[in-house]
């Protein structure tokens, strides 16, 4: 077995085979929550989601006690 793990070591480099890619995902993670904010915004600052939530909470606010 340590045969094998010295050899795999040895092929990939003393740094391994991974050198940036946190870095990377990081940065793709960061740009997919970016365009999900803006694409909730847009839909949540629309005239018809606009006006179905203002019906909702003023609904709740009139309800009987």
């Amino acid at each position: 077995m340590r045969i094998i793990w010295f050899r795999l070591r040895k092929a990939l480099g003393s740094r391994g085979g991974d050198t940036g890619m946190s870095t990377s995902e990081y940065a793709m993670g960061t740009i997919a929550a970016c365009a999900f904010a803006a694409v909730l915004y847009k839909v949540v600052t629309s005239d018809v989601v606009s006006a179905a939530l203002q019906s909702t909470i003023g609904k709740a606010l009139d309800a009987p006690f």
